[in-house]
């Protein structure tokens, strides 16, 4: 690791299509990226920060050898590199599944046929190997450079290939035959880096930050007006985090009520809380929750 006797941090950002993503989370945690379009050292605006955009597998090389102190990286090329980093947080971003897929006319009841030698093509090549000695199939492997879905029939069998919908493969005639992993993009730290007392802290302060967005993108402040006869009954089915926040409405007209809820249970909530008394609802959207 490159002997560092300062406290800067060193960031490392993914450069392409999971740049938008980063740059929206960090900018909702109120953290802002300047540069100009050609730029690979954009500003952060973190005090002591140094930022160096690099490609995904680049990110995780150097994340791995410890010339970044922390970054984002997909966690299926965290695997593929073996890199023995810390992983902080799941941004659940650029959620994708790696699975092993083969044209449907050479599948024998939806499995690859054991009694012939395999062609293999992925860009992965230490988790697809992994994945043909796990199986017990006989195969040699063949690394792609990219578009691994145009090598069946012709020059492969099989491919390893990450996919998000599936639909790349479908149009390419390919059947899902395996999934090897499922992977987003995460947040993860050498370990050293995580030793130094000063760059530790300044390192969960990001997390702490981050996370509170994922959080807040989870949930809803959701506010309602209730009486006091019904007030039990409001509470009583009313998911929060701790307790609901309650105040007296004027005149003792009974109760305001808020929480911040699921998102996901909005469509059965409201009518539930509806049908329980609960009037006057309104539903806010969150930036940032702290717990």
């Amino acid at each position: 690791m490159p002997s560092d006797t300062t406290t800067t941090l060193r960031l490392a950002l993914p450069k392409g299509r999971m740049q938008e993503g980063i740059v929206r989370l960090l900018g909702a945690a109120g953290i802002q990226l300047s540069a100009d379009d050609r730029g690979y050292r954009p500003r952060l605006s973190l005090p002591g920060c140094e930022t160096k955009l690099l490609k995904p597998q680049n990110a995780v090389e150097m994340l791995h050898l410890g010339s970044r102190d922390f970054g984002f990286a997909g966690a299926d090329w965290v695997a593929e590199l073996g890199a023995e980093l810390v992983e902080l947080l799941d941004t659940e971003l650029d959620p994708v599944r790696l699975v092993a897929a083969a044209p449907l006319a050479l599948l024998r009841g939806g499995e690859l046929p054991r009694d012939r030698r395999l062609v293999v093509a992925s860009e992965y090549e230490r988790l697809t190997r992994a994945w043909i000695a796990r199986r017990g199939l006989d195969a040699a492997f063949v690394r792609s450079y990219g578009a691994t879905e145009v090598f069946p029939p012709e020059d492969a069998d099989c491919i390893v290939d990450n996919t998000s919908s599936g639909a790349t493969l479908r149009a390419n005639g390919l059947e899902i035959v395996d999934e090897l992993m499922r992977s987003s993009t995460r947040l993860y730290a050498h370990p050293h880096a995580l030793e130094d007392t000063g760059k530790r802290r300044a390192i969960e302060d990001l997390v702490l930050l981050v996370r509170s967005v994922l959080e807040a993108r989870k949930r809803v402040m959701l506010e309602v007006n209730v009486s006091a006869a019904d007030f039990a009954a409001v509470i009583a089915v009313l998911p929060c985090m701790r307790q609901p926040t309650v105040s007296e409405l004027a005149g003792s007209g009974g109760f305001a009520v808020k929480a911040a809820v699921p998102r996901a249970r909005l469509p059965e909530l409201v009518p539930l809380l509806k049908s329980k008394g609960a009037t006057d609802i309104i539903v806010s959207r969150l930036d940032q929750i702290v717990p």
